[in-house]
């Protein structure tokens, strides 16, 4: 196979940009006119997406799929890592589940794993004027070279060029780029053609000493200096690690709590109402009491539902919720956060970890038996008591159901979805993505307090931050030079 245009972005460590580096340079070289597409061999994410072909992949090459205009596909991101304990992982092959593993077993598994990786690359390239290639972590981490699909492991497979990206803003990006390129093998360090630094905060011009010393110890050219980007924290997060830097913006009318549970997942959903004017959305640490004045607690989703339960009730979060409900304030759970809201759950087969049950927090009259396939699909449908039109996704194992489920809060084509309690306080669905509906969103919002709607369109405010984010690499970043190293 002739190679066509393909170049691999791999970082100094996680969290350095990568991830909206690649979406942000997909857009500029589309408005290029070139046929972009994003590509991923290996995430490990609990934020994920559905494809229109009926599978999953990590919630960051979704977005990179909008920023090339194009709908998100499973072989963006063939391999999937989902965590559901601190040494396992729920694994997605090419959109479906594979099945479990262990960290230690996985990485015995890794090698049977590059066919089908390499097997989604080249189907991308066979579509593309440009494949834009994200590694995970670092190619530092040497301890886990053998067998990896990652990073340099699929830079060799595929045989890419690689462009290693610096983290400024947390200090030692000399070392780290210096250092990553000392650690790799003589083949390995050969494929590195260059480097970006990103999120420099000041004048660049001061860094300039900087760069020169990068080039002249790593025998590496720079291919720009990327400053911070303030409106980053809009677009969607591509894993839990951004949620450590998720502050509330303080003041809003409408005050939402969410707790932060360990196995979190689908937190985007929450990114459309932060990005309301006079919405206050705070993440709860475990060891913070729920706020006495709050209008919300949103129940997000997880990947661990019965762990996420057990660890919601040792931080006294069940009785927080009580008394706020006692208070008049309402409660919305989604998905794994709904089936936390019935009287009991079951997951005999141990799908999402050990095998057990538990009873729930009782607040809505259904209970939830986990098991069976995957729910994989996107919907439309309208909300029951005001008719707003949604759309959005389901993505769960499991099968909620009891006379609670007479109260439906949604009505989907084709099928009711979640429950409510008798005085609509307590609500629940399955639906992922509820809150990018614009009416929707101010209709639920004006509920728990009235108010006037913001005029934001959010589908809109993501469309026109990737424009903004293609602006500024384009500024900051030499794309042409890029482009001359992704074809050769």
């Amino acid at each position: 196979m002739t190679r066509k245009a393909a170049i691999m972005f791999q970082g100094t460590g996680s969290d350095v940009g990568k991830s909206l580096i690649v979406a942000g340079l997909a857009r500029a070289f589309t408005r290029r006119g070139l046929k972009v597409r994003p590509f991923k061999p290996q995430n490990m994410s609990n934020n994920a997406a559905v494809t229109a072909d009926g599978g999953e992949i990590g919630r960051a090459q979704a977005l990179q799929a909008r920023a090339a205009r194009v709908a998100p596909s499973v072989h963006m991101n063939p391999v999937l890592l989902k965590p559901q304990s601190e040494t396992g992982s729920q694994i997605v092959v090419q959109g479906q589940v594979f099945g479990q593993a262990k960290a230690a077993d996985y990485h015995r598994l890794k090698p049977q794993l590059l066919a089908k990786v390499l097997d989604s690359f080249h189907r991308l390239q066979a579509e593309a004027d440009l494949v834009l290639v994200e590694g995970a972590g670092s190619p530092a981490e040497i301890n886990l070279r053998a067998g990896d699909i990652a990073n340099m492991g699929f830079a060799e497979a595929a045989d890419l060029p690689v462009v290693l990206i610096g983290d400024i803003d947390r200090g030692g990006v000399i070392a780290s780029i210096v250092g990553t390129k000392l650690l790799l093998e003589p083949g390995e360090a050969a494929r590195l053609k260059g480097f970006l630094i990103n999120k420099f905060r000041g004048d660049i011009a001061l860094f300039t000493e900087g760069v020169r010393i990068i080039e002249e110890r790593a025998q590496l050219p720079s291919l720009g200096v990327i400053p911070w980007f303030a409106e980053a924290g809009l677009l969607p997060a591509e894993d839990a690690v951004a949620l450590d830097g998720y502050a509330a913006v303080k003041g809003g009318r409408i005050r939402i709590a969410v707790p932060r549970l360990p196995r979190i997942s689908n937190f985007d959903d929450l990114d459309p109402l932060r990005a309301e004017p006079d919405v206050e959305l705070s993440l709860l640490s475990p060891g913070e009491a729920m706020p006495g004045d709050i209008d919300l607690v949103l129940l997000p989703g997880s990947k661990s539902t019965i762990g996420d339960l057990q660890a919601f009730i040792e931080a006294g979060w069940d009785i927080d919720l009580k008394a706020h409900l006692r208070r008049g304030g309402a409660v919305l759970g989604l998905c794994g956060g709904y089936q936390m809201l019935g009287t009991r759950l079951d997951d005999p087969e141990g799908s999402e970890g050990p095998a057990g049950s538990i009873d729930g927090l009782g607040l809505l009259d259904v209970t939830t038996r986990l098991g069976g396939a995957k729910t994989l699909t996107e919907v439309t449908g309208r909300d029951r008591l005001t008719g707003e039109a949604i759309h959005g996704y389901e993505m769960h194992i499991g099968v909620t159901t009891g006379p609670g489920c007479e109260r439906p809060l949604l009505d989907l084509a084709g099928h009711a979805d979640g429950a409510c309690s008798a005085d609509g306080r307590v609500m629940g669905c399955y639906v992922h993505g509820l809150f990018a509906s614009d009416g929707f969103r101010h209709a639920f919002l004006n509920r728990l307090r009235a108010r006037s709607a913001s005029g934001l369109a959010y589908e809109q405010l993501v469309d026109a931050l990737l424009d903004r984010l293609a602006d500024h690499l384009a500024r900051h970043v030499d794309l042409d030079r890029l482009l001359s190293i992704a074809r050769g």
